[in-house]
C-alpha cells in the first residue's frame, strides 16, 4: 500500500517564483507540479516540497 503525499502548502505559492524568469507560478494539484507558463516549465513536488532546479524541470508542451 503506498502512503499519501504529504500535502503542498499553498502559501508557499506567494513566495516562490519561477527560478529562470522569476514569474508566479501556478500549482497543478493533479500532477502535483508548480507550473511556469513564460518558462514554458513544470517544476515537481516531491513529498509536499517543490524542487525548483530547471534541471529536475519537465518541458510543457
Amino acid at each position: 500500500m503506498t502512503e499519501p503525499q504529504p500535502a503542498f502548502d499553498r502559501r508557499m505559492l506567494e513566495a516562490l517564483v519561477c527560478p529562470q524568469t522569476h514569474t508566479t507560478l501556478e500549482y497543478d494539484a493533479e500532477r502535483q507540479e508548480l507550473i511556469s507558463k513564460a518558462a514554458g516549465l513544470a517544476f515537481p513536488i516531491r513529498n509536499g516540497i517543490p524542487v525548483m532546479l530547471v534541471d529536475e524541470a519537465r518541458k510543457l508542451d
